[in-house]
């Protein structure tokens, strides 16, 4: 069984680096490029990454390009603030060793937030399939939070994939501006019109359900923030839409 780890970039000097170093157990590493003006190609191909331009057309499809890409059939995909944890890594190791029994792992993905790791908040355990066969998985997903699905048996991993999310308010909202504007023309791709009750209703219900329901005030300070961020983010998405759509309701 051999792996090929593929990671997407666009201006990532910040963590590509990382991200290859944690990929010891793969046979390969494609970086797929969509137009980096920094340090990252320079980077990547310093750390023996093998590294393919390619035009932006969205993450899902993305992806998949990456993955028809890869030398091996085995894939194992990350984003470029993704890294694999110790223990994640000897967990893959055995299943090289021992052979694949099924067609896609899920693994649970730990997030660092603010420098703080989040264990509640609706965050974890947050389980992703990144270690499938390409034969039997594929990315989909127009427009964001795009997944892997498997068109076979899926395993799941025990050790976590570790996410380095923003490391400050500001990285959070700017990536949140460009995310909300995706979402929205999700939403606004599949409904004729948005009822201003969204507005009122779900950012109120975002912020109770991931602060108080899913404990997010275990998570100190940061907690706080995350269940903050996240009313605002579907407020900022649903008003989106609403300019987005033929035919707005009041």
């Amino acid at each position: 069984m051999k792996i090929s780890a593929t990671i997407i970039t666009f201006n990532e000097e910040r963590n590509v680096a990382r991200v290859i170093e944690s990929l010891r157990c793969c046979d390969e590493i494609l970086v797929l490029d969509s137009g980096s003006n920094d340090r990252t190609v320079e980077i990547a191909t310093k750390l023996g990454a093998r590294v393919v331009e390619a035009s932006w057309h969205g993450y899902a499809a993305q992806k998949n390009i990456a993955a028809e890409l890869a030398s091996h059939d085995w894939i194992l995909s990350l984003d470029a603030d993704e890294s694999v944890s110790e223990a994640l890594e000897a967990e893959i190791w055995q299943i090289k060793k021992a052979g694949p029994k099924f067609d896609g792992y899920t693994m649970p993905r730990l997030a660092q937030y603010l420098g703080r790791w989040i264990l509640h908040s609706g965050w974890y355990p947050d389980r992703k399939v990144r270690l499938f066969d390409r034969r039997k998985a594929k990315w989909v997903g127009e427009f964001v939070h795009e997944s892997v699905t498997v068109e076979g048996r899926v395993g799941h991993l025990k050790s976590n994939l570790l996410h380095f999310t923003c490391n400050s308010l500001s990285e959070h909202l700017r990536s949140m501006d460009s995310y909300t504007t995706l979402a929205a023309q999700e939403i606004a791709s599949r409904e004729k019109s948005v009822d201003i009750g969204r507005l009122l209703i779900d950012p109120p219900w975002t912020f109770i359900r991931t602060y108080f329901l899913k404990c997010g005030f275990l998570d100190g300070v940061e907690g706080l923030s995350i269940a903050y961020m996240a009313a605002l983010y579907n407020f900022v998405k649903y008003a989106k839409a609403r300019d987005m759509s033929p035919g707005r309701k009041l």
